[in-house]
């Protein structure tokens, strides 16, 4: 019985590929979906995270050759601050415990919209994992563990995902022209200034929808191809001042230059395998969480990323 007990806790619901997968999967089951319905969210749940942690390790071991580089070459001792790198590390070590805090928070979520005028439901499936990943991460290092670290992130959590949307959403009813859908981001209180200064200085200057880059630089316009034009620098120039002999430790014979270049482009790639992991992961459970959402607080509002108020912008 022991060893049954050791095996459900341990080595399935400590695992946190399974248990997001099961969360999902009892999502699915409570909205009664078909058994084939449920089969394929679970499995593409599970997929979707274990795809986003294969881009997470890429992402590590090319920063991790960045940092040493980096230290060696100038002489200097620092930190890489990445959301990808530390969302992947944490979910590494403390995986089980971030998927609780985003079950606390969703939960969380919908007591404060049910029982609250606040009713709004975050949906932002990206915005929900990292603030469950930092509510995880911050409490554990301020020494907490288990439950009370689950249910510190969680509740913090909760009351922002009711709050960020409630604060955005004058801003969003008068740019939309709609008050049926909300902002889901954690980042309002900056997008609440950038209203606030544009108010201010906007007035009459040329809008952003219509400029236009020139045929040469359009290529920026992909997130992937900004990004590694932003990365192949920083990777080169630390190569440069650490010099071929030290790079060689890494290099394997090949051009220290050329393998530095190629440890810019595994970043990068490490970030796409990343978000195609997320994107998997959460097509799944989102749906789940609104369908149980929406059936608690049926009148809520819905409170998405920024692609789902783009169609309703002027």
């Amino acid at each position: 019985m022991n060893s049954l007990i050791d095996f459900i806790v341990k080595d399935l619901l400590g695992q946190a590929s399974i248990l997001i997968a099961f969360i999902a999967m009892l999502g699915l089951i409570l909205q009664k979906k078909s058994t084939g319905k449920v089969a394929e969210g679970t499995f593409k749940t599970l997929l979707g995270f274990l795809i986003m942690m294969a881009g997470i390790n890429i992402i590590v071991g090319a920063l991790t050759y960045l940092n040493s580089i980096f230290t060696h070459g100038f002489g200097m001792t620092g930190y890489i601050t990445d959301v990808a790198a530390i969302a992947g590390l944490a979910n590494r070590e403390l995986g089980s415990e971030v998927a609780m805090t985003l079950m606390v928070i969703f939960a969380v979520n919908i007591i404060i919209a049910r029982i609250t005028p606040f009713k709004y439901i975050f949906l932002t499936g990206q915005a929900l994992l990292w603030m469950a990943t930092i509510g995880a991460v911050i409490g554990y290092k301020a020494g907490l563990t288990g439950l009370p670290l689950i249910l510190t992130g969680g509740i913090f959590g909760g009351v922002m995902a009711v709050l960020m949307p409630a604060l955005a959403q004058p801003v969003v009813r008068k740019i939309t022209g709609s008050d049926d859908v909300a902002l889901g981001h954690f980042c309002t209180i900056g997008y609440l200034v950038q209203a606030a200064v544009a108010k201010v200085v906007g007035k009459g200057s040329r809008s952003t929808e219509d400029l236009e880059l020139p045929d040469n630089f359009k290529f920026l316009q992909d997130t992937y191809l900004s990004m590694a034009v932003v990365m192949i620098p920083m990777y080169l120039i630390p190569a440069l001042a650490a010099g071929p002999q030290y790079i060689a430790q890494y290099a394997g014979g090949m051009n220290y230059l050329m393998y530095s270049f190629m440890q810019a482009i595994q970043f990068v790639a490490g970030v796409f395998i990343l978000y195609s992991g997320v994107r998997l992961l959460l097509n799944e459970l989102v749906p789940a969480f609104r369908g149980i959402a929406m059936r608690i607080v049926p009148d809520a509002k819905t409170g998405t990323g920024l692609p789902g108020t783009l169609p309703l912008r002027p």
